[in-house]
C-alpha cells in the first residue's frame, strides 16, 4: 500500500472526549439520587453480563477533579458528559435537588478553570424509574417531563456551558430499550417502540424551546443520533428495499421530523400492521422540528442487509445484542450480512468508509447544519503489561483510520467541527457491564486506578499537533 502522508485538520477543530453518567459516576444512592432504568435493570438477574452494574462504576462522582486533571494532562478542549437525571431531578418530577445541580456546576467549573470546554448531554438513557413505572417513553408525559427537567438544567448551567445535546442516540432508548429489550427497560414491544420514538423526538423539541428560553443567546443546542450506515448485498430491488427498510427506522424516523418537520411515508407504511401512529398529534411535527445549531454524530460500523429469506425466523448477528425479539418492528425479516475484514472486541467490523459516508449524507442533507462526531471509538481486550502500560496498537489503528475518514468527509465539504473519542474511560458498558473496555484511559474495576493506554498518548499528541500522522 502506498504511504500516507500527515494530513492537517482546521484550525478551529474542536477536541474532545466524552463519557455518560450511568456508566461513570457510581454513587448510586448519594445525594438524593434515586434508580434509574439502568439501575433496575441492571438488578435483574441475567440482563447484564455476571450481574454487574454501575453503583460504582469508575467512581467518578468522587474522583473527577482527577479526571479532570487527566483531561488537561491531554489537552482537550473539550468533554462531552451526560446528567444524571435522577440526580438532579429524583421522581422525574417536581424541583430539582440542589445538591445534584452543585456537583454538575462544580463539573462545569472545573472544566472551565482547566480551559476545557464542557459539553453537556441531558439523556443518555437514564430514565428515572418513576417514570418508567409510569409508562416510560411510550407516553406522552414523559415527553413533557423531560422538557421540564431540561428547563431545570439549563437555568442552572446556562451561565457556564456552551454545548447542549438534548438526548443521545434515541434509536437504542426506543428500539433496544422497547424492542429487542437488550437495554433497559428491557420491554420486547413492538407497537411501544414506535410510541418511544415519537416521544423522544417530542421531548427533545420540547426541550429545544425551553432550553431556548432559560439559556444565553450564544448558547449552541443539538441533538446526538447514531444514524444507520445500511448498505444492500447486492443491487437488486428487494435487497435495497431492505436496506430502505432499516435506514427508515434507525435514521428517518429521528431525521424525518427533527430535521424536515415530517415521518417519512414510507416508514409509516412498513410499520402499518404495527401500528396506527394515532399517538402523533396535530402540531407535534413541528414542535419537533425546533432549529438546532448542529447535529451530533455517533459511529461505529456500518451494516449489510438483504431481502429475507423465506421461512428463516430467529435473531440476527444485527450489532446489537443477542435478543430472541427483534428490535426492527415491521421489518423483522431482513438479513444481516456478517461483514469481512477485522472486528473489535464488541464483534463489530471495522470500516471507516461509513464515518465518511454518514457525513457527507448529512452535509448533503443538511448543508447549513455543522456537524460533530460526537462518539467514535472501539472496545479491544487490553491488559496491562509487567511494567504496568497498557499499549493497544489496535485502537490507534482505528482511531487513525476513523479520523482519516473524518478528513474525507472535510476535504469534499462537510462542515465537521470537532471529534469526541469514545470513551475518556473504560467503563460499564451497558449489558455487557466491566467486560468491555473502550476507553483511552484503562480502569482497574478493583483498584479504580486510572492508567492512560498508548491510545491516550497518542490521541494527546494529534490534539496538540492538529496533524493525523501518515503511516507507512
Amino acid at each position: 500500500m502506498p504511504e500516507e502522508q500527515p494530513r492537517a485538520f482546521p484550525a478551529d477543530f474542536l477536541w474532545g472526549s466524552a463519557t455518560a453518567a450511568y456508566q461513570i459516576e457510581g454513587a448510586a444512592a448519594e445525594g438524593g439520587r434515586t434508580p434509574s432504568i439502568w439501575d433496575t435493570f441492571s438488578r435483574t438477574p441475567g440482563k447484564v453480563f455476571e450481574g454487574h452494574t454501575g453503583d460504582v462504576a469508575c467512581d467518578h462522582y468522587h474522583r473527577w477533579r482527577d479526571d479532570l486533571d487527566l483531561m488537561a494532562e491531554l489537552g482537550l478542549a473539550a468533554y462531552r458528559f451526560s446528567v444524571s437525571w435522577t440526580r438532579v431531578q429524583p421522581t422525574g418530577r417536581g424541583p430539582a435537588v440542589q445538591r445534584g445541580l452543585d456537583f454538575y456546576r462544580e463539573l462545569a467549573d472545573g472544566l472551565l478553570e482547566r480551559g476545557i470546554t464542557p459539553a453537556l448531554t441531558l439523556y443518555h438513557w437514564d430514565l428515572p424509574q418513576e417514570l418508567e413505572d409510569a409508562g416510560g417513553w411510550p407516553v406522552r408525559e414523559t415527553a413533557e417531563r423531560f422538557a421540564e427537567y431540561a428547563g431545570l438544567v439549563g437555568e442552572a448551567l446556562g451561565d457556564r456551558v456552551p454545548l447542549w445535546t438534548t438526548l443521545n442516540e434515541p434509536f437504542c432508548s426506543a428500539f433496544l430499550g422497547y424492542g429487542s429489550g437488550v437495554h433497559a427497560p428491557g420491554r420486547t414491544e413492538p407497537e411501544s417502540v414506535l410510541r418511544a420514538a415519537h416521544h423522544l423526538n417530542l421531548g427533545h423539541g420540547l426541550a429545544v424551546r425551553t432550553l431556548r428560553s432559560v439559556l444565553p443567546a450564544d448558547a449552541r443546542i443539538g441533538v446526538t443520533l447514531n444514524p444507520g450506515v445500511v448498505r444492500a448485498r447486492t443491487d437488486a430491488a428487494e435487497d435495497r428495499d431492505a436496506a430502505r427498510r432499516i435506514d427508515a427506522l434507525q435514521t428517518r424516523i429521528f431525521t424525518g421530523p427533527l430535521l424536515h418537520g415530517s415521518y417519512p411515508a414510507d416508514l409509516r407504511e412498513d410499520t402499518a400492521g404495527v401500528s396506527d401512529w394515532s399517538f402523533v398529534r396535530d402540531g407535534d411535527e413541528a414542535v419537533i422540528r425546533q432549529p438546532i445549531d448542529f447535529l451530533g454524530v455517533n459511529y461505529y460500523n456500518p451494516v449489510e442487509v438483504a431481502a429475507p429469506v423465506p421461512g428463516a425466523a430467529g435473531p440476527r448477528d444485527d450489532g446489537h445484542g443477542s435478543s430472541a425479539h427483534s428490535p426492527w418492528v415491521g421489518s423483522e425479516g431482513v438479513e444481516f450480512t456478517p461483514l469481512p475484514g477485522g472486528r473489535t472486541a464488541m464483534g463489530w467490523p471495522i470500516d471507516a468508509t461509513g464515518l465518511t459516508d454518514v457525513l457527507l449524507r448529512f452535509s448533503r442533507e443538511v448543508p447549513d447544519l455543522p456537524l460533530y462526531v460526537t462518539e467514535n471509538g472501539a472496545a479491544f481486550d487490553d491488559t496491562v503489561d509487567a511494567q504496568g502500560a497498557v499499549h493497544d496498537p489496535e485502537r490507534v489503528a482505528y482511531l487513525r483510520g476513523h479520523l482519516g475518514a473524518v478528513l474525507d468527509a472535510v476535504e469534499q465539504g462537510a462542515d465537521v467541527r470537532g471529534y469526541f473519542v469514545w470513551s475518556l474511560l473504560d467503563n460499564f458498558e451497558w449489558a455487557y457491564g466491566y467486560g468491555k473496555r473502550f476507553g483511552v484511559v484503562h480502569v482497574d474495576f478493583e483498584t479504580l486506578r486510572r492508567t492512560p493506554k498508548s491510545s491516550a498518548r497518542w490521541y494527546a499528541e494529534l490534539v496538540r499537533s492538529g496533524v493525523l500522522p501518515g503511516s507507512g
